[in-house]
């Protein structure tokens, strides 16, 4: 009968610890995005384009002119300028529609509810959002890794401790994760309004009140440490 293979295992052969470090923080959002659109329509593609011109040329003198300091960035989107039908017995084309979307992103919120309700009452335009973020290099995204980070270590050092082990070196370390995120409000996080053409600006206009939505920011880190050999078994 041939003899067992020895055992490669000392005392001196170090154990491999593996865990998953991970950190959830909720912060106030450094920024909000909303988006706003401005129309024109007449039966004239000239006109519909001057229209258009001039409403976009307002809009962004208004943001520029009066909010400038309180935007994080101001770029204008998608440009459409179309015919609503066409009849295919006469080929007559039907009014022209024309838009243009500005993506506007605030961050200064102290002048967010009153600049909403001033655009929002410009002729032709409409309003999307609010989509509340953090900014990408965010002190809290390096918290929350930090925290992940910690996280991994202390568990580590659990495991070892139960084993009655000791750790000895971090073998490698892995990001698996960083993500954010909001709770949506009981009603939906989408606020709508639109401005028609042709009414004329209110004075005195109510100031709209927004509420931020928190954000969650996750991270989540992989990490491998070498360990000595546990003295209790």
């Amino acid at each position: 009968m041939p003899e067992a293979a020895p055992s490669t295992t000392t005392s001196t052969t170090p154990i491999i610890v593996s865990v998953r470090g991970e950190a959830s923080i909720e912060a106030d959002p450094e920024l909000c995005e909303i988006a706003v659109t401005v129309s024109a329509r007449d039966k004239d593609r000239r006109t519909t384009l001057e229209q258009l011109t001039q409403r976009n040329k307002e809009l962004l003198a208004q943001l520029k002119g009066t909010y400038g300091d309180a935007l994080e960035k101001l770029e204008t989107g998608r440009i459409a300028v179309y015919p609503e039908h066409r009849s295919k017995r006469t080929d007559k084309i039907g009014p022209y529609q024309g838009s243009v979307r500005v993506r506007v992103v605030v961050k200064d919120f102290n002048v967010l509810g009153e600049m909403i309700t001033n655009l929002a009452d410009g002729p032709g335009r409409s309003l999307d959002g609010p989509i509340w973020s953090m900014r990408r290099d965010s002190e809290v995204y390096r918290q929350a890794r930090t925290e992940a980070v910690g996280e991994a270590i202390r568990r580590a050092r659990e495991y070892a401790d139960a084993l009655g082990s000791q750790l000895t070196a971090l073998l490698e370390l892995a990001d698996t994760g960083l993500s954010t995120g909001g709770a949506p409000a009981p009603q939906g996080r989408a606020m709508y309004a639109t401005a028609f053409a042709g009414r004329a600006p209110e004075e005195g206009l109510p100031e709209l009140d927004l509420e931020p939505t928190r954000q969650s920011v996750y991270a989540a880190v992989e990490a491998r440490f070498s360990g000595t050999q546990p003295g209790n078994l």
